[in-house]
C-alpha cells in the first residue's frame, strides 16, 4: 500500500524491511476512495490524522472570497498531506482531488509511533517535509520571476521528475490529468495565455500532449529553456549515512 511513499523516501535513505513493513501496515489501516474534483479536506476543518495519496492526483488550494482560486501544490502518489498536520487547530487551506484518488487515512497516534519507533523513518519523513517546503519556495519564484513560457515549462519538468522518482513515467511520457484552467490557477496566468504558451512549447518541439499524456521530447533542452534545476527536489540520497545495513 505504501509502495510509492517508500520509493520516494528511498531517494533520501535506504529503509530497512522493518521500516517498510511499518509504513505498509500504517497505510492499510483505513483507506478511502474519493471521486475527481471533490474535496478531501476543507479550509477551517479540524485536522484528522494524515492523508497519504496512494493513487491519483490531488492539490492544495486557497480560494478568495470572490471565487478566485490559487493552486499551491500538487500531491502525487506517495505524497503525504503534512505528516505533522495534527499540531494545527484548523486547516488553513483546502485539499481537493484532480482525478479520482485512493488515500490512506493514518491516525495521528500511528504517525507518532512510526516516528518514535523508527529513527531512520523519522529522519526520512523530516526530509519529505523539507522537500515539500522547497517545492513551495520554487513555486513562489516561478510566479514571481519567470516568464509564462518558463513558468509552464518549469511546472511540467517538475511534475515529470517527481513522477519519474516513484516509477510513474513511461520513457519520456507521463500522465498529465490537468485542465488548462487548473494550470492557469497554478501558475497565475489566464486560460488563454496558458493555451498560447502550450502551443509555443509544442511548436518548438519540446513537448506534445495527447489526451491526459504529456511527452517531453527533449528533457535536457526543456530544462535549459526554462531554467529548471532539480536540486530543490533533493533526490541525491542525502541521508545515505543512515542507510539500512540489509542487503
Amino acid at each position: 500500500m505504501a509502495e510509492f511513499l517508500i520509493r520516494k523516501l528511498e531517494h533520501f535513505t535506504s529503509l530497512s524491511s522493518d521500516d517498510k513493513q511499518a509504513l505498509d501496515q500504517a497505510a492499510r489501516q483505513r483507506t478511502r476512495r474519493i471521486r475527481s474534483r471533490d474535496d478531501i479536506v476543507h479550509e477551517g476543518d479540524l485536522p484528522q490524522g494524515v492523508n497519504l495519496i496512494l493513487e491519483g492526483w490531488a492539490c492544495r488550494y486557497k480560494t478568495l472570497e470572490d471565487g478566485r482560486r490559487q493552486i499551491i501544490a500538487y500531491l502525487l502518489p506517495g505524497d503525504l498531506c503534512d505528516h505533522n498536520v495534527a499540531i494545527l487547530r484548523e486547516m488553513d487551506h483546502s485539499i481537493g482531488t484532480v482525478t479520482a484518488v485512493t488515500l490512506a487515512e493514518i491516525p495521528t497516534e500511528t504517525m507518532r509511533q512510526l516516528t518514535s519507533g523508527h529513527a531512520r523513518l523519522s529522519q526520512a519523513l523530516c526530509w519529505e517535509s523539507l522537500v515539500a517546503a522547497a517545492i513551495q519556495r520554487e513555486w513562489t519564484v516561478n510566479i514571481g520571476q519567470r516568464t509564462a513560457f518558463e513558468r509552464l515549462g518549469h511546472l511540467l519538468c517538475e511534475l515529470y521528475v517527481r513522477l519519474r522518482a516513484v516509477g510513474l513515467t513511461q520513457g519520456c511520457a507521463c500522465e498529465l490529468p490537468l485542465t488548462q484552467a487548473e494550470i492557469a490557477d497554478t501558475i497565475g496566468l489566464s486560460v488563454v495565455h496558458v493555451n498560447r504558451t502550450l502551443q509555443e512549447l509544442r511548436s518548438v518541439g519540446l513537448i506534445s500532449l495527447r489526451g491526459r499524456e504529456l511527452t517531453i521530447h527533449r528533457l535536457d533542452a526543456l530544462q535549459r529553456a526554462v531554467q529548471f534545476n532539480p536540486n530543490y527536489l533533493h533526490l541525491g540520497r542525502e541521508g545515505r549515512h543512515l542507510d539500512s545495513n540489509e542487503v
